[in-house]
Formats: C-alpha cells, sequence, structure tokens
C-alpha cells in the first residue's frame, strides 16, 4: 500500500504538544512545503498548539525557503531548540522567529548542532542522555548561559554539569520526538528513500530513527515517488520501515536560491575554470594570509565568513586538491561554495551523514579549521554566537562549538574592528577612517569558544585580520605579524581594549599579500601520521 499522503493529511497528523524534529540545513534538505502546510493549518483552525520543534541546523534562510518561520506563530510554538537560526539580508527585517524570541514568546534555546544529533541518538537507542565536554566555559556551559537564549528558556534548563569518574561534565537528557519530519528526493511506494538530488544527507535517518524507536511518526517530503522495487538498495539512505508517510512537491529546491544544480549532488564534475575566484579586497587578502597556514594533505573544516573564500584562494595558486574540505553538513572535498549556497560543494569526493561529520569533529579527527570571529576577549575567547544590537536574538552557533571543542589548530579570521574605511595602494594596507566599533574587547558577550580551555587542551590558536596577525599564548594574545603600511600603536594596540603582547619577532606581513596577482603560494607537506596514545614494547 502506498504511504502518499496530501501535505494537508500530513499536517492533520500532529497533534497538539507534540515534539517534532526538522531536518533541513537552512534552504539545503529544507521540507518546506510541510512546514507552509502546518503554519497554514493553525491559521485556519488553531492546530497544532504549543509544538516543541528541534532544529539541529536552521530550517530556512529567509532568501525564498521561510521554513521555521512558516510556523513562527505565538500559540502554535511553545519551544525551539535549534543549533542555529535562519537569517536573510541584513537590510531585510529579523525573520519571524528571530522576534518571538526576542519577545520571549517562545522558550528558545540555541543547542550546538552536534550534539542535538546526539541527543537524536540516545533517544533513539533509549538512553538517558548525552554526556559531553563539548561546550564547557561557553555560552553552553550552565556557569554562563546554558543554552537559554531568552528568559522563558531560562527557566527551564536543558543542561546541567555534573561529575563523573572524577571529571567535569555536561548532561543532556535525551529529547523523545513525536514526529519527525525528513526531506529527500525520491520514494517509492513502501516509502525507501533516495537522495541523488540532493547536497547531503544531513541527519535524516538519525531524526527518523528516534521518533519511530518512541512509538512517533516520520513524515518524508520528497520530489517524485518511484514504483517499489525500483530504488536501488545501495542508493537508499532511510529505509521505509522507518518512514510512515510521504509528501510530494515536485517544487522542492535543492537548496537556497537554486531549483537543482547536478554538481551540488555529486552527478556531474564541473571544470575547475568554472568557479567563481574572488575579487581582489581586503576580505582577499584575509583569506590568502589564512591560507598559508594549511598544510598539504590536511583534512581542513570550513565555517560561513571570509575563511569560505580559502578554498578559492588554493584554487587559483593552481594548489586545488592539495587540501580536503570537510564540512558540518556532511561534504568532503571539492569546491565549497559561497554565499547562502554554503554548506554544500561542487565536485564532492563523499557525502557523511551529518552526524557522523560532528562525531569526527568532536573527537578532534581533522587536521584544522577555518572560523570566523564577532570578537575577541583578553583570554583569547570568540563570540560568533550573539549580535549586541540584536539584544537575546542570535543566529545561533551551529557547529561552532562542537568543531572548537577539541580542534587541534584553529584559525579565526576577520575584520580588526568594525566599519574601518580600508583601502590598499602599492602593496600597502591604508586605513583611511577607523571603525567605530572595537571587536578586541575586554570580555565577550557570548563566549562561543573558550580561549581558557584552548590553553588548558594545548590547542593552537590563530587570528588573522586585515591589519595584523596574533597568536594565543598562556600570558594572552601575541601580536606576531603586521600589515605594510600600519602603524603600530596607532591602528593595533589603540585599538584593542585590553594590552597586546607584542612579539619581539614582531614581522612585517607579505607585500605580496596586498597585491593583485596570485602569491605564489606553496603549502608544506603535513607529516605523515603516527600512532597516537599507544604504548610500545
Amino acid at each position: 500500500m502506498s504511504k502518499h499522503i496530501t501535505p494537508a493529511e500530513a499536517a492533520n497528523l500532529i497533534p497538539d504538544g507534540a515534539i517534532v524534529s526538522v531536518s533541513s540545513s537552512s534552504g539545503l534538505g529544507c521540507p518546506d512545503l510541510m512546514l507552509k502546510t502546518i503554519g497554514e493549518r493553525f491559521e485556519t483552525t488553531g492546530h497544532p498548539r504549543d509544538l516543541t520543534t528541534l532544529h539541529p541546523i536552521a530550517a530556512g534562510d529567509m532568501s525564498g525557503i521561510k521554513g521555521i518561520d512558516h510556523i513562527a506563530r505565538k500559540g502554535l510554538l511553545k519551544t525551539i531548540i535549534g543549533g542555529s537560526y535562519p537569517s536573510g539580508p541584513s537590510s531585510a527585517e529579523p525573520p519571524l522567529i528571530w522576534q518571538m524570541i526576542g519577545n520571549d514568546e517562545v522558550a528558545a534555546y540555541n543547542i550546538p548542532s552536534g550534539i542535538l544529533f546526539d541527543m537524536h541518538r540516545e533517544a533513539a537507542a533509549k538512553r538517558p542522555g548525552v554526556l559531553t565536554k563539548v561546550g564547557l566555559d561557553t555560552f553552553v556551559d550552565p556557569a554562563h548561559q546554558g543554552c537559554a537564549m531568552n528568559a522563558s528558556a531560562a527557566a527551564s534548563p536543558l543542561v546541567k554539569k555534573v561529575a563523573f569518574e572524577g571529571e567535569e561534565w555536561l548532561y543532556f537528557r535525551a529529547i523523545v520526538p513525536d514526529v519527525a519530519i525528513i526531506r529527500a528526493t525520491t520514494a517509492d511506494e513502501r516509502g525507501n528513500l533516495t537522495y541523488e538530488h540532493e547536497g547531503a544527507y544531513l541527519g535524516g535517518f538519525d531524526q527518523a530513527l528516534a521518533a519511530r524507536n518512541n512509538g512517533g511518526i516520520v513524515i518524508a517530503q520528497v520530489k517524485r515517488i518511484a514504483k517499489s522495487g525500483t530504488l536501488k538498495p545501495h542508493d537508499v539512505r532511510i529505509p521505509g520501515v522507518l518512514v510512515d508517510y510521504i509528501v510530494v512537491d515536485p517544487d522542492q529546491k535543492q537548496t537556497t536560491q537554486t531549483v537543482y544544480d547536478p554538481a551540488i549532488s555529486g552527478e556531474i564534475f564541473r571544470p575547475l575554470e568554472s568557479f567563481r575566484l574572488p575579487e581582489f579586497n581586503i576580505q582577499k587578502i584575509i583569506a590568502r594570509r589564512v591560507a598559508r597556514e594549511l598544510q598539504a594533505g590536511s583534512a581542513v573544516n570550513l565555517g560561513f565568513g571570509i575563511s569560505a573564500n580559502v578554498p578559492r584562494i588554493l584554487l587559483e595558486e593552481g594548489l586545488h586538491g592539495a587540501v580536503t574540505w570537510v564540512i558540518e553538513q556532511g561534504p568532503v572535498g571539492g569546491v565549497p561554495l559561497l554565499d547562502f549556497a554554503f554548506g554544500c560543494a561542487s565536485n564532492a569526493e563523499a557525502f557523511v551523514p551529518s552526524p557522523h561529520q560532528f562525531t569526527y569533529f568532536q573527537g578532534a579527527g581533522f587536521d584544522a579549521s577555518l572560523l570566523s570571529f564577532l570578537e575577541i576577549d583578553r583570554t583569547g575567547s570568540v563570540n560568533v554566537s550573539k549580535l549586541s544590537f540584536r539584544p537575546h536574538v542570535t543566529a545561533g552557533a551551529g557547529g561552532f562549538v562542537d568543531i572548537t571543542a577539541r580542534a587541534r589548530k584553529i584559525i579565526f579570521s576577520g575584520m580588526f574592528n568594525a566599519g574601518a574605511r580600508l583601502a590598499v595602494s602599492d602593496g600597502r594596507l591604508v586605513i583611511e577612517k577607523e571603525g567605530k566599533l572595537k571587536k578586541l574587547v575586554n570580555a565577550v558577550e557570548h563566549v562561543t569558544f573558550s580561549g581558557r580551555r584552548a590553553i588548558k587542551q594545548g590547542q593552537d590558536i590563530t587570528y588573522v585580520t586585515e591589519r595584523c596577525v596574533m597568536k594565543l599564548t598562556p600570558e594572552g594574545l601575541v601580536l606576531t605579524e603586521i600589515a605594510p603600511g600600519v602603524d603600530l600603536q596607532m591602528h593595533i594596540l589603540d585599538q584593542s581594549e585590553f594590552p597586546l603582547i607584542v612579539s619581539d619577532k614582531l614581522k612585517v606581513m607579505d607585500a605580496a599579500l596586498f597585491q593583485e596577482a596570485p602569491i605564489g603560494l606553496r603549502l608544506p607537506q603535513k607529516p605523515a601520521r603516527k600512532l597516537e596514545g599507544a604504548a610500545h614494547v
């Protein structure tokens, strides 16, 4: 018997007070039609009410795929637990969900994406919850905000600090979903799901398993339905035994602003010359300097922002393939995409389910991570998860906390301060006017990355800006390089709220970084890997 039902019939299956887990990553893999139909049902009938929704990665992006904003209605949502939240153009009105969070109309939590996937896994196995060190001494820690984004959430904590085997851990109880809403490309009549047009698998399997094992239902939104027995078993990512209902949306987008691109789903490989190279500007200068921190043969995680341009720097320098990029949505290798398509990669070598990718990150199996910063403080801690001009509201940290918790090497990149007017002339940086907002502050507003824990764990931390490079040491932030044309005192030391240590070996950044021509980048080879932590006779 076919499991195909209409979106309205599927929406009617969701009871008041249900816990609903939604698989998505911004526009990538978003079951937008199902969320839209749930919102329409509420507007018409007043049901379902008081939902708790789980979003390991954001659902929607305000750039053509509304996602969670379809159900951001007072009375419909009671609680929302997200790894990240949708964002849109800075000039646009804030998403409805941000407004609800800021107005304390919904209890809102920001739990790291990897931990949220772990919570689903523990719920599926009927274990009590997640014991982890990920998030210690960050906003995740109960000593800080404990993941709460507003007063309603702070009144009902989801994480506590516990002692186990003589060590300090964070404990997140498992949350059991009543409904999982996932997405794929094709379903056969028995509910077997394939992902041939998707840019990532995300965590649909784990979310479906958590619901099914606990007596819940699984609704899969797909582009099309095939006859039973026509899908190749090796292509099926989620078996039909986990899927209860199928909803068809023939118009679902592959990802944000993209109806379908076969290179994103690995069906073809684009010629390398078809990728846009970054124009010469300040951000490119920073990305070039970040690239010099890499080693050939490394597996490197990539975050949103300036860092996302680093693969294009290697492409321009003839070094594509020297580094394997790994991103939290699951693509491995290839050329990670930019802007709202970030999270996808063209020409990927493999797709890993997001929960497995986060296990890889949490255990520091990769070599380095390239991430952005909004603020840095005197301890080396970084904030990327709260914007001061939007009180109590954040786009969320996504997998940032999972990635940085144990990463052996992290290169943070960003502008030294906000709003400065900058230019480049004859291989020198020209600061025409200073920005009004300092980004090196005494204490960050929100601790997304803990410099204190980084020192304790021996992590290698570098901060790259347009005017200098800094290293984190037990004594503080050490200034190691300065851009040509920059005045040390006026442009750097006076622009920081806390004292910077100037290295006695302070160098001038290579002038080639500040010129349009390729820089002749050469990457040292990563040392051969040796067995770690084993006793040898």
